[in-house]
């Protein structure tokens, strides 16, 4: 009998067991997040520090998903260049994913692609700022084992509008995943980094 489920209840225990995913050992596999980071310009340092003040004074009230994704999440990519081409972007799309023997089928709607076609470049869940990012996690990741164009790596970005975290998988063989560290909007230059990580992608693929 063919187990359907939805990506948001998706655990990373069931995406083990189903598709074979695994953690990857060592740093090198996910140095993207880590090295070869430009510096940001002082008008970027001060978009950034317009964000959070921004968030800051909306999250007096509780802040849903939308307002993550209007307030914190847009400024995000514009500065990173992913509005620009050669990038493009989709909302809400579907995606659907089988187990090698069709046993179990994982159904969902991506927040955010960012894609240079035919590739996926990053697939972006938002949740709302009381969300932990940890059931994200496991939610991007099957999404992410969705794309079908394994030759290249695909990373995640998921973020509560409060705290940012980096995902790079690869699907040759055995689909093997590392993340970043948690980056927080209220930790020093956390934020900075955020933008700096994603300006890095941006331009390992304008490159690649």
């Amino acid at each position: 009998m063919v187990q359907i489920l939805q990506g948001k209840d998706i655990t990373l225990a069931q995406l083990i067991d189903e598709f074979g995913l695994k953690l990857a050992d060592g740093e090198d596999f996910f140095s993207e997040w880590r090295h070869d980071l430009a510096e940001l310009s002082d008008l970027e340092k001060q978009s950034l520090n317009e964000v959070k003040a921004e968030y800051l004074h909306l999250s007096k009230y509780p802040i849903l998903e939308p307002v993550v994704k209007m307030v914190v999440l847009s400024p995000l990519l514009r500065l990173a260049g992913f509005y620009q081409p050669p990038f493009y972007i989709a909302s809400e799309q579907e995606v659907k994913i089988s187990s090698e023997d069709e046993g179990t089928i994982i159904r969902g709607r991506i927040d955010i692609l960012v894609f240079h076609p035919p590739f996926w470049i990053l697939v972006i869940e938002a949740k709302r700022a009381d969300y932990s990012l940890v059931p994200a996690i496991s939610q991007a990741l099957a999404y992410m084992l969705a794309d079908a164009t394994s030759a290249k790596p695909v990373f995640g970005f998921i973020t509560n509008g409060n705290e940012f975290q980096f995902i790079k998988l690869t699907k040759q063989g055995t689909p093997r995943y590392a993340l970043s560290y948690t980056l927080s909007l209220n930790r020093g230059d956390d934020l900075h980094t955020v933008v700096k990580v994603l300006k890095r992608l941006a331009h390992l693929i304008r490159n690649s």
